[in-house]
C-alpha cells in the first residue's frame, strides 16, 4: 500500500482517483497498526482536478471532483480532505490580460466552492492548492492557500528522459 513505510509523510497534494485514495488509506492502516501513534494523526490528501483540459495533466474532471472528496471523507478514516490542487496551463497564466486571471485558477476555486456546498462544509475548510514558480502570484489573487515554487528555490528539473539518479551519475553508468 501507498505511504505505508513513510511515517512522516505530511500531504499528499495528486489525489486523483479513488484507487489512490484507497490505497493511501491502506498504507496510512498498516502503519497505523505497526505504529499506534499514528492512529490520530490522518494523512492530509488534496484531491488533484485538470481544470486545464490538458491530456498531459492529471486529475480529475472538475465535475466529478465532489465524488471523489465525498469517497475520501466518508470511505477513508485515516486520510483528511485537505483541499484540492491543481496544475494550471501555463500558457494560460502568461496570457492574461492585465486585470484578469487565470480561468483554471478561477475554475478550481469555483469547484471547491461547489465541493464544499455539497460537503457540507465552510469553504474555508478546503484549501486551495495552486500555482507555481511561474504563477504563483495569479495564484495567491485568485485565493490559493499553497503555492509551488521549488523551480524558483532549486531550479529547472530534467526532463524525465534526461533524469539520472546521482548515484548512478557518480559511478559512470549514466
Amino acid at each position: 500500500p501507498l505511504a505505508e513505510q513513510i511515517p512522516n509523510l505530511w500531504c499528499v497534494e495528486s489525489v486523483d482517483a479513488a484507487k489512490k485514495a484507497d490505497q493511501l488509506q491502506k498504507g496510512r492502516e498498516a502503519l497505523c497498526q505497526i505504529q499506534p501513534d499514528y492512529r490520530d494523526i490522518p494523512l492530509r490528501v488534496f484531491v488533484q482536478v485538470n481544470t486545464s483540459g490538458e491530456e498531459e495533466k492529471s486529475g480529475v474532471e472538475p465535475e466529478a471532483a465532489a465524488v471523489l472528496c465525498t469517497h475520501v471523507r466518508e470511505k477513508c478514516p485515516r486520510l483528511r480532505l485537505q483541499g484540492l490542487m491543481t496544475i494550471g496551463a501555463l500558457a494560460r497564466s502568461r496570457g492574461v490580460a492585465e486585470g484578469k486571471e487565470n480561468e483554471d485558477f478561477v475554475t478550481l476555486k469555483e469547484v471547491r466552492d461547489q465541493v464544499a456546498k455539497e460537503l457540507g462544509v465552510k469553504e474555508e475548510e478546503l484549501e486551495l492548492s495552486m500555482g507555481m514558480s511561474e504563477d504563483f502570484e495569479s495564484a495567491i489573487r485568485c485565493g490559493s492557500d499553497e503555492v509551488r515554487v521549488g523551480s524558483s528555490i532549486f531550479g529547472e528539473r530534467p526532463a524525465k528522459k534526461d533524469a539520472q539518479i546521482k548515484d548512478d551519475v557518480d559511478q559512470g553508468k549514466g
